[in-house]
């Protein structure tokens, strides 16, 4: 799918130039495969020999190929539009999902696709130079068969914790037990180069890919509630990110929805993650402590739901309706382990959702499982680290680490 942009308003034509080629790669890269020229031709309201140079400029950067298949049907006379779609061999990212007990990476190349992932245990004690350090680690392992000729452009890392936007610190991480910690530079000086690293937010890069490439495509008011030993939401409000001040945005397990009794990492009482939390659930399915990491697997196992899983879901759905009421969105997508929860408890889900909801509010809003699977914040960490070679091409292109298996050293791989 093709979507419109405006063109540029630059001040001369370089500047015009420079954003209609950072817009004609950002259509490639989110559709779904090649794109016609025609179609890029609509979409962006150039005229043809425009968008030939364009798409020349990409092949030479060695971002694009074209292809001979039309990817529209064919409208009158005249050779049928080349399509164009992301060069196989092109600059990649690597992508990392850091869960509170598994950190998961990934070279992930232009359009989203994952060419290699890698996964490990983070350390118990979860100190951030250990983690840093193992982080680092999966990132060599993950280059190590990349191409050649392709170049490292990037990397983004998924942290669930309120990271601040401006410098990628992670201001607090309850169950990672960090606070005021910044894994960049950490990450930057294990690997001994110097790669452009950008750190978010593992729900917010959640509702970022899913609202590009999931189950969000063409909604512009989404919220998707992860449940990775904690909880946590990302937002799209009128297709646009809603971060907040300083980033923080989204904190939805910290919300008093629980009663005050129960205490929460956080320092909080009555947090909502005290009810919906991977430790909560855990406990209720009588799965041991070390097995929260992989609670989405464990709960798959299940073909009935175990008793108390019911009232957990209602309190899910209870906790939704009141993102529901505050934001109003058309989506509520359940990722990580709600996934599995939903499928098993989906009545009682949302039996406490629509007791909840205000009748307005509900009338334009449906819940759903991501379109991407398990793969929502890993991807989203992948377009964090592209957004930089989207904007300007050229430009990153002419600092990106080539060779990046030579220059950060080698590994076993699993190919994806």
């Amino acid at each position: 799918m093709v979507t419109a942009h405006r063109r540029g308003t630059g001040t001369n034509q370089e500047a015009v130039r420079r954003h209609n080629l950072s817009t004609l790669l950002r259509q490639v890269h989110l559709a779904p495969g090649p794109v016609s020229r025609a179609e890029l031709t609509s979409a962006m309201g150039l005229n043809r020999s425009t968008i030939a140079g364009l798409v020349a400029e990409l092949v030479e950067l060695g971002l694009t190929e074209s292809t001979a298949a039309r990817t529209a049907p064919r409208q009158g006379a005249g050779r049928p539009s080349q399509g164009v779609g992301v060069a196989d061999d092109g600059p990649y990212v690597v992508a990392v999902d850091l869960g509170v007990d598994r950190v998961t990476a990934a070279r992930v190349g232009l359009g989203g696709r994952i060419r290699a992932r890698v996964q490990a245990r983070v350390h118990d004690d979860r100190e951030a130079w250990r983690v840093a350090a193992d982080i680092a680690g999966l990132v060599r392992r993950v280059v190590v068969d990349a191409p050649p000729v392709s170049s490292l452009a990037g990397i983004g890392l998924a942290v669930p914790g309120m990271v601040r936007r401006r410098d990628g610190m992670v201001r607090l991480a309850p169950n990672l037990g960090w606070s005021d910690v910044s894994p960049g530079p950490m990450v930057l000086a294990a690997l001994g180069v110097e790669v452009p690293l950008r750190v978010g937010n593992d729900a917010d890069l959640g509702a970022l890919s899913e609202h590009h490439r999931g189950v969000g495509i063409d909604i512009d008011d989404l919220v998707y509630v992860s449940g990775n030993v904690g909880v946590g939401a990302g937002v799209v409000s009128g297709g646009v990110p809603l971060a907040g001040a300083g980033g923080y945005a989204g904190e939805v397990g910290h919300l008093a929805l629980s009663p005050a009794d129960r205490a929460c990492h956080c320092g909080a009482r009555g947090c909502w993650e005290t009810a919906v939390g991977g430790h909560v659930i855990a406990r209720t399915i009588g799965c041991a402590d070390d097995e929260v990491a992989e609670l989405d697997l464990v709960l798959e196992r299940y073909d009935v739901a175990p008793p108390g899983l019911d009232d957990v879901g209602r309190e899910l759905g209870e906790g939704l309706a009141g993102i529901v009421n505050v934001l109003n969105p058309q989506v509520v997508v359940m990722g990580g382990y709600f996934r599995s929860l939903f499928r098993l408890v989906p009545d009682d889900v949302r039996a406490g959702f629509e007791a909840t909801a205000l009748t307005a509010p509900l009338e334009s809003v449906s819940l759903a499982l991501p379109g991407l699977d398990g793969d929502s914040v890993l991807l989203g960490a992948a377009e964090l680290a592209f957004e930089p070679l989207l904007a300007d091409p050229a430009g990153v292109l002419a600092t990106a680490l080539p060779d990046a298996a030579r220059a950060l050293g080698s590994g076993a791989v699993t190919p994806a």
